[in-house]
């Protein structure tokens, strides 16, 4: 019979001391560990205490007006009784009127006139500007001032500066031999005037603009420069492309702009009591809304127009954001 037999090594090893923190180490990282979340606490405390001016104004004046005019669009209300269900009766009904397609179109008219225009002039100051040297602080100030303006005095200013008979513009036109056109009766001119009118207020667009100029680096002109290129080339191949990202703001923020005008033109030829320049080709969408909710008192109709513009305006600045990738260079995507 035999025996189990068992290695030679003398006494059995004893079991390896397991390795493990010194004593009172877990509850000193549970302390830190709840200070770091506390401080956290504290932190995000603060932040929402900073921003909740910002909060409630979003939530009383943006979210809450936003939510109460979706339902609005689709009842029939008049401010006075109370809000009828009608469904989407009201955006049938905008497929069917044709004073809101004719608003649509001038809206779309001017701001297709507008927006290049106030690009290229704004531009082109920044571009003055960036080699005035010691006095662009003072020009800066100059061009900036007229954005101050009330809308409603431009409005008037309009009227003054653009009238056919007696009007400032005609006169230097007729100083050299230019018979001026009727600017606020004719049709074919109110929008062209009410664009030219806009020039007023570029002042913000060249600042931002003169802002990006003096960010190009001067190594790249430099370089353009070694390799020949002359004042067009460097702006086409340099200056563009660099300050692209500037231009892309301002074209998308003036695009909507356009499309939402209202103060000046309603001031100069729907204010009250203002019957002689009234002109269907001054009728731009957000005009038209502001007179079926307001003089009308067709405030459901009226809604489902604020949010057909809405989506208007998502879908034009969606097409704008693809655009971009392939015309505007970000510095940091290289």
């Amino acid at each position: 019979m035999s025996t189990a037999t068992r290695p030679a090594t003398g006494s059995e090893p004893e079991p390896a001391a397991q390795a493990g923190p010194p004593s009172g180490a877990a509850p000193a990282a549970v302390g830190r560990e709840r200070g770091r979340r506390r401080a956290h606490r504290r932190n995000l405390f603060s932040a929402l205490l900073f921003l909740s001016p910002w909060i409630v104004g979003f939530l009383v004046f943006t979210a809450w007006p936003m939510i109460y005019s979706a339902y609005l669009s689709l009842t029939d209300y008049d401010v006075i009784n109370n809000p009828e269900f009608i469904g989407i009766q009201n955006y049938v009904d905008l497929a069917s009127d044709e004073k809101l397609l004719l608003a649509l179109g001038n809206t779309a008219i001017f701001t297709l006139l507008q927006v290049p225009l106030y690009v290229v002039v704004s531009l082109a100051l920044a571009l003055l500007l960036d080699r005035a040297g010691r006095a662009s602080g003072f020009y800066r100030t100059v061009f900036f001032l007229p954005k101050m303006t009330p809308p409603v005095a431009v409005g008037v200013l309009f009227l003054l500066l653009f009238n056919g008979q007696n009007g400032l513009v005609n006169g230097v036109l007729g100083f050299f031999g230019i018979d001026g056109p009727s600017w606020t009766t004719d049709p074919a001119w109110v929008k062209p005037g009410l664009v030219f009118m806009s020039l007023w207020t570029v002042g913000a667009s060249v600042i931002i603009l003169l802002a990006a100029l003096r960010n190009v680096p001067k190594e790249l002109y430099e370089s353009a420069q070694l390799d020949g290129a002359g004042f067009w080339r460097q702006s086409f191949s340099v200056t563009l492309p660099m300050i692209s990202p500037a231009l892309f703001f301002i074209i998308v923020v003036n695009t909507i702009a356009g499309l939402q005008t209202f103060d000046e033109a309603y001031t100069a030829f729907f204010g009250a009591g203002n019957t002689t320049y009234s002109n269907d080709a001054a009728l731009f969408y957000v005009i038209y809304l502001f007179q079926q909710a307001f003089e009308y008192l067709h405030m459901g109709y009226a809604s489902a127009m604020a949010w057909l513009l809405f989506v208007v305006i998502m879908i034009i600045t969606a097409i704008q954001l693809v655009v971009s990738r392939r015309l505007v260079y970000y510095e940091g995507d290289r």
